[in-house]
């Protein structure tokens, strides 16, 4: 790539991101959320704790969880008046809860938490930031979404005939000058989101090793996509385009949720089958929007 190639992408790239504000996912990462746990006995509240702060919680952040977890029922003396406003009610399993509250499942806590995510989408963030039992779910979501939205805007820059305008992606299409300029920036967003959900620090600064990882990688873009393609039996066009967009954001996705969730990089080996589970998802989810799309049309 040429230095003019470069000084030109990254300037569609600078003005790309201008919508992206860290501030605004650190915002939304840091909103405190109460619960509520209702249970029949002492033991039964212990069991709901011990989900929420599991033993390998430092006792600083149980500490901190303690203003956010409310046992309900009774109050011992001395104990505090739980807030007005629960964000939040997991009442134990057996008991007959309200329609808005939640059941905790000893048996399969998993289940108590894909029930919330799904419910109550928009306090994923905050939720996973505070509570350690929600983070691989709350990132492979926001995985799995960013890299359908850059396989959406694939299809859309493609097939702009048959794409419904209703359509709502995270940024204007008009904005972007390339595919690549829209999947940089995304998986930039993504980046922010993954370190909000996973306790780390967010921004620019903060992420920029990170960052100008994600923008390097942009570089190698079409080399990867022709790695990508070249596994594909279905060759070139829409489909494999789209199909490279989301598999190499999904790799990029999961690069980051082992560097916040374990540390370290990525082995060769993780990479090779990351790029053949990312192919499988991501055809898959092309050809469900394409069919979706079509039949809109």
């Amino acid at each position: 790539m040429s230095n003019l190639m470069i000084t030109s992408f990254l300037t569609t790239v600078a003005k790309s991101i201008r919508n992206l504000n860290p501030s605004d996912v650190r915002e939304m990462a840091e909103r405190e959320v109460n619960i509520g746990l209702t249970a029949l006995t002492e033991d039964g509240l212990n069991r709901m704790w011990d989900f929420l702060a599991p033993e390998r919680l430092s006792e600083r952040k149980k500490n901190e969880l303690v203003r956010l977890v409310h046992p309900m029922g009774p109050r011992l003396p001395g104990m505090p008046e739980p807030p007005a406003h629960l964000d939040i009610e997991l009442w134990e399993e057996g008991l007959s809860k309200p329609p808005q509250a939640f059941t905790y499942y000893k048996k399969d806590p998993e289940r108590t938490v894909r029930e919330i995510i799904s419910k109550r989408e928009e306090l994923g963030l905050p939720l996973a930031r505070q509570f350690v039992v929600f983070r691989k779910a709350v990132s492979e979501k926001v995985v799995n979404s960013v890299s359908q939205e850059n396989a959406l805007f694939s299809i859309a820059t493609s097939l702009p005939n048959i794409v419904p305008s209703v359509l709502s992606l995270p940024f204007a299409v008009g904005e972007f000058a390339s595919d690549t300029a829209f999947i940089t920036a995304n998986q930039l967003r993504m980046a922010f989101l993954l370190a909000g959900a996973n306790d780390r620090p967010i921004g620019y600064r903060e992420q920029k090793a990170q960052v100008a990882s994600v923008i390097a990688g942009a570089f190698g873009w079409r080399s990867l996509a022709r790695q990508l393609i070249s596994k594909l039996p279905f060759g070139a066009g829409v489909v494999s385009k789209a199909t490279v967009a989301y598999a190499g954001t999904w790799i990029v996705g999961s690069g980051l949720q082992k560097l916040y969730g374990m540390g370290g990089q990525l082995s060769r080996d993780e990479r090779e089958r990351l790029y053949d589970e990312g192919l499988a998802k991501g055809k898959a989810v092309v050809t469900g929007l394409l069919q979706r799309f079509k039949k809109t049309a």
